[in-house]
């Protein structure tokens, strides 16, 4: 395996570790707050980013590289609403898009078209988590401090987990 791509591919490893763990701390500040549906919907997602991240591990050592597996800090989490968590959410998938587009811009660099191909998945997958992070801000918006609201969104959000799990067994 080309030495700068695998380089790049660790950092990613890295970076979708870190979404991971970032998301579970804040499925559990969601849990202490009392919102379980939001709690659900955060540690589902943490689960996707670690599969994410094995994905990434295990194409890097079938190729003849050698997957990097991070030591993750751990931080307190805590947040002042679940707009603010919703927020940081979003910003940290930009930034994985981003990190991700730079991937495929050194893949395209090294010629590297195998490589390549694999993180066209990863494209596409930001584009729907992206949409996902600004459907759910945009229904906050919505609701602002309404306690009625926020309290259908949090179920609608546990259905929301609820289904998806349904799909993906089906």
């Amino acid at each position: 395996m080309n030495k700068r791509i695998e380089e790049v591919l660790n950092k990613q490893i890295e970076l979708e570790a870190s979404s991971s763990h970032h998301y579970l701390g804040m499925a559990s500040w969601a849990e202490n707050a009392g919102y379980n549906g939001v709690a659900s919907f955060l540690y589902a997602h943490s689960d996707e980013e670690r599969q994410h991240m094995l994905r990434l591990v295990k194409f890097v050592n079938e190729r003849g590289g050698k997957a990097i597996i991070p030591s993750l800090k751990s931080d307190v989490i805590s947040f002042e609403s679940l707009q603010e968590v919703f927020e940081q959410l979003l910003s940290h998938e930009v930034a994985v898009t981003n990190s991700i587009n730079e991937v495929v811009f050194i893949c395209l660099e090294e010629k590297d078209y195998t490589t390549h191909t694999f993180m066209q998945w990863y494209v596409s997958e930001q584009l729907e988590e992206e949409a996902l992070a600004r459907t759910i801000l945009d229904k906050l918006k919505l609701i602002g401090n309404d306690k009625g609201g926020m309290y259908l969104f949090d179920r609608d959000l546990e259905n929301f987990q609820a289904d998806s799990i349904a799909n993906e067994q089906a």
